[in-house]
């Protein structure tokens, strides 16, 4: 989703809304599913942020209500296992996320997305890793716990 469409979403603000877009959401997702999140921007301000924290605390109860596990991966962790350095500006994430995956999108959103999967992916696969990832996933494996 891009800001626009999140606004319109969250211009409703209500708890129907926030109920019906996160039975959506956990509706492709099954019991054992190894899921990971995007952890909060806290640097963010504006309406649509809003709504996207009221959201995303939502479908983290709920998962946690159904005894689903998930991971949560800090917006710099996203980067640094993308590009070696959690302190990048989004846009400077597409060329390294097309050297190391093949994987392009207009959206940094989709990006952060298909980084995300291929940290759940590196958590539980044995996949060969650069340093910085593998110190990407220390740091989750300890809040795993």
């Amino acid at each position: 989703m891009n800001k626009e469409e999140i606004y319109a979403i969250g211009a409703k603000n209500d708890p129907k809304t926030l109920i019906t877009l996160t039975n959506d959401v956990l509706s492709y997702l099954n019991k054992d599913d190894k899921i990971c999140i995007e952890g909060f921007s806290y640097g963010s301000t504006g309406r649509a942020v809003d709504f996207q924290y009221g959201l995303g605390w939502k479908i983290r109860t709920t998962l946690y209500e159904k005894g689903m596990k998930y991971v949560e991966v800090s917006p710099g962790g996203i980067k640094k296992f993308a590009t070696s350095t959690g302190r990048i500006k989004k846009e400077n994430m597409i060329l390294p996320i097309f050297k190391r995956w093949g994987f392009e999108h207009d959206s940094d959103n989709v990006r952060d997305a298909f980084v995300i999967a291929q940290i759940a992916r590196a958590l539980n696969e044995e996949i060969e890793l650069t340093k910085f990832q593998k110190e990407v996933l220390e740091v989750l494996k300890k809040w795993r716990k």
